[in-house]
């Protein structure tokens, strides 16, 4: 005899744990100054640039993520040069990973920035933490290596691979509130 109520997978369950992981009001308050920066620069979407300008802004644990000092500067000379040359090319195209084919209108986020908000919800839900933090995003970020934040942590000299393994699949070691 078959059971009335169906088995549900590890994915079903990641999938009802992400419906209730939210953005802490720190993270809400990043996707909302890197919606004002793509609108300020003229961008269709908001892609993992915008969302890693915004984090750095305001996110002091992401700092320590980084190692504060002259790398987070580097980043932010890099990321402010986006509007005044650097990062031009990117103007009229989407941020995609070639995965899937692109959808038109994801909430006003390229599919990656959107596959990374989905993430950085999905690491805190697996962390037991109802809300998702700077460090959650910052790792999601980095995961593909086609995205535009992955480029500018590059050229900025930040080695992503190892910033990956010491992110982890957990969040930041040592990162007040990543836990």
């Amino acid at each position: 005899m078959q059971p009335r109520i169906p088995r549900q997978s590890p994915q079903d369950e990641d999938s009802r744990r992400q419906d209730t992981a939210r953005l802490s009001d720190e993270l809400a308050a990043v996707v909302s100054g890197a919606r004002r920066r793509a609108v300020r620069d003229r961008d269709r979407h908001v892609d993992t640039a915008h969302l890693l300008h915004s984090l750095l802004e305001q996110d002091p644990d992401v700092h320590a993520v980084l190692g504060d000092g002259p790398q987070v500067a580097r980043l932010l000379g890099y990321l402010v040069q986006r509007s005044i040359g650097y990062g031009l090319r990117w103007q009229g195209t989407v941020e995609d990973s070639g995965a899937v084919p692109v959808v038109p209108d994801g909430g006003g986020l390229s599919p990656l920035a959107a596959d990374a908000l989905h993430d950085c919800r999905l690491r805190a839900a697996r962390r037991g933490d109802p809300l998702a933090r700077g460090a959650d995003l910052l790792g999601a970020l980095v995961r593909d290596p086609r995205a535009r934040a992955v480029e500018v942590l590059g050229r900025a000299g930040v080695d992503v691979d190892e910033l990956r393994a010491r992110i982890g699949e957990q969040g930041a070691p040592g990162v007040e509130g990543a836990y």
